[in-house]
Order: structure tokens, then sequence, then C-alpha cells
């Protein structure tokens, strides 16, 4: 049975109350609740977690990537300034799909640059709760193992 990991960082359990005009007023239970659901479906097994600290999401993609799981992560801040994190998918050699609930690319500059997409499957945002839920459909229609080989320079 695929097991599927969704990895949540910093701030996420805020969702529903925090700047919804950006995110939605779909909280993270919502999500949760509609990966669930789909999951569900496609008898596939959801690992859902968020943490406020980075060194629980690099072990959670060490954890996914050593038992070759995909991961769809939306690292929240940590997307613009964590090596922990790009490192952790790079030697865990994890298939990750990097999501964000909003247009990160029509925020401030700052947001513009990821330090993980480079080591992602792909990238989603902008769409909410149905980022996440693009991601889960492209791990769905995924064929072959879930793990990624060290790219070369």
């Amino acid at each position: 049975m695929t097991v599927v990991h969704v990895l949540n960082g910093p701030n996420l359990n805020l969702l529903g109350a925090r700047e919804p005009e950006k995110y939605g007023r779909d909280t993270l239970a919502d999500i949760e609740a509609a990966l669930a659901t789909r999951c569900a479906e496609k008898g596939v097994e959801l690992v859902f977690r968020q943490s406020n600290h980075e060194g629980d999401l690099v072990d959670w993609v060490q954890e996914a990537g050593g038992a070759q799981a995909p991961v769809i992560l939306n690292a929240g801040a940590y997307t613009h300034t964590s090596i922990a994190l790009l490192d952790a998918i790079l030697g865990a050699q994890a298939y990750v799909i990097e999501v964000h609930l909003s247009n990160v690319h029509a925020r401030e500059a700052f947001r513009h640059h990821s330090c993980l997409a480079a080591a992602a499957q792909g990238v989603i945002a902008g769409f909410r709760k149905q980022s996440y839920l693009l991601a889960l459909e492209a791990i769905l229609a995924h064929e072959g193992p879930f793990t990624t080989k060290p790219k070369k320079d």
C-alpha cells in the first residue's frame, strides 16, 4: 500500500484564522479531511503532520525518503531559508512535491525564491487547499518508485 506523507511547516496550524485573504478559510484539519477522503478512495494511507520546528520536518522528510514514500511538503517560511530541509530531501532521496496555499510569486520578493524547489519533483502554488489535492493527484498518477537519484551537476 502506498503511504503519502503530508508535511506542514510553521504557522500552518493557524490556517483558517491567519490572513484568510491570502490563505483562505480552510483549516489544516479541513485540508487533512479532504486528502484523507481522496486517499481512502484510492486505498492509500495518509500520514499528515505539522510542526513549527525545522528539525521535526527534517526528521519526517528523512523518514519518508527512507521508506520511499512520497511527500507533499508545505514548508511555510522554511521554504525560503532552510538548507537543512534541502539537504534532507537530497540525502534521503525523498520524492517531494512542494506546495503553497498562496501564489508566492505574487507576494514579497523574499518569497519568490525556494531553497527546496531544485530538489522537488514539482511545485504547486496559489490554489489554496486545492494545491494539496493537485499534488496528491500527481502522486496518484505517478508510475514507478517514489525515490530520486542524486542529480548530476
